[in-house]
């Protein structure tokens, strides 16, 4: 929890009837991208003194229908959670968002099918040969993908599995370290074929910009495309924090990717700060925080494949970050209350300023006058 949230901004008034939907994030948009935002749940929410948010917190669920174009389980579809036994899928809790996504109109992406983190312990502990453990994974992929063909547009098939060096995690990832680099094409194959039409991508973090780490992504997929293995796309996290400068060769390395002939995603931005004791964050550093939300933004947007812009939860009330970030957090674009930050309106703005006629569209509509 953070502290301090009390001192959020007062609302705005009310929109006159209407203009409501008019002042969200995904009608600010232009149409050729998908603003998401994870939906909260499982993991370390399970842990936490409040129930299922996605189940249970009715404004929650109101704004991630209004505000966002895409969702993505944020932990409802890793391997402990839809997996948790041999045999056993819990399907429930994602089926629900993939449903829900349907009514409001919403893309869905995957989130994530193979990783060296929150697997459960049947997996990690278990004494498999190698043919038994590819064929763990091989039904897996094909259980899961294909329950959701046609529904899930997007897929991380692959995440996190290079080490900041650039070198594969053949000692944390079970897959790399059992059945050796060769599954990651595998499990590209067998995701392409359980949906041909999903979009499938590589995933990690601390790969903004142009380093080892995203290099060695760059290196791989060239070499997997070139042998005919469908990989789609690149997703960058973007989990970034107002300690360190914004990866100004953000747009650069988007853009090759986007030459090398795949499309490119903001996966999971948040930017936290530090809040010493639980601290209120300063007006200094909001306007950092909304600076390097719109700076992510912009690279995306002035890259013609990345068409997929996603904030890992858009409220305070349910972040991940102080729950792995002792004495930082305050890393979304809502106060625990729902009440807007700066970041929302960085994003806003933006995203109207990328819109034909957009620029005048902010200046004129009823719907941004106070601002």
């Amino acid at each position: 929890m953070i502290l301090g949230v009390s001192k959020a901004p007062a609302a705005p008034p009310d929109r006159p009837p209407g203009l409501a939907k008019q002042d969200t994030l995904r009608w600010a948009a232009p149409k050729n991208l998908y603003v998401g935002s994870a939906a909260a749940g499982g993991g370390h929410h399970e842990a936490q003194d409040y129930p299922d948010p996605f189940t249970y917190d009715t404004e929650y669920r109101k704004l991630l229908a209004a505000e966002f174009s895409s969702v993505t389980p944020e932990n409802q579809l890793k391997w402990e959670f839809v997996h948790p036994e041999r045999g056993v899928y819990n399907f429930g809790p994602a089926d629900e968002i993939v449903e829900f996504a349907r009514r409001h109109n919403q893309k869905v992406r995957g989130h994530t099918l193979l990783w060296h983190s929150q697997n459960p312990a049947w997996l990690e502990e278990g004494d498999f040969t190698d043919e038994e453990l590819r064929e763990i994974l091989r039904e897996h992929i094909f259980t899961v993908v294909g329950r959701y063909k046609g529904q899930i547009h997007q897929w991380d098939v692959a995440n996190e599995i290079f080490d900041g060096n650039g070198n594969l995690r053949t000692q944390e990832n079970i897959w790399l370290r059992e059945l050796g680099p060769g599954i990651i094409a595998d499990a590209f194959r067998w995701a392409h074929e359980a949906d041909p039409k999903a979009e499938l991508f590589f995933n990690d973090y601390s790969v903004e910009g142009i380093n080892a780490k995203s290099t060695a992504y760059y290196n791989l997929i060239r070499d997997l495309r070139a042998q005919g293995v469908p990989v789609h796309g690149f997703g960058v996290q973007a989990h970034l924090s107002t300690r360190w400068p914004f990866p100004a060769d953000m747009q650069a390395n988007l853009q090759r990717f986007d030459e090398l002939g795949v499309a490119t995603a903001v996966t999971e931005l948040d930017v936290r700060m530090d809040l010493p004791g639980g601290a209120a964050p300063t007006p200094a550093q909001l306007q950092q925080q909304a600076d390097y939300y719109r700076q992510a933004l912009q690279a995306c947007l002035n890259v013609a494949g990345c068409g997929s812009f996603t904030i890992w939860g858009f409220t305070d009330k349910y972040s991940w970050v102080p729950v792995f970030f002792p004495d930082q957090g305050a890393a979304t674009v809502m106060w625990e209350n729902f009440e807007r930050k700066p970041a929302y309106y960085a994003l806003q703005d933006t995203l109207l300023e990328a819109r034909p006629g957009g620029k005048a569209l902010r200046e004129h509509h009823p719907a941004y006058a106070d601002r």
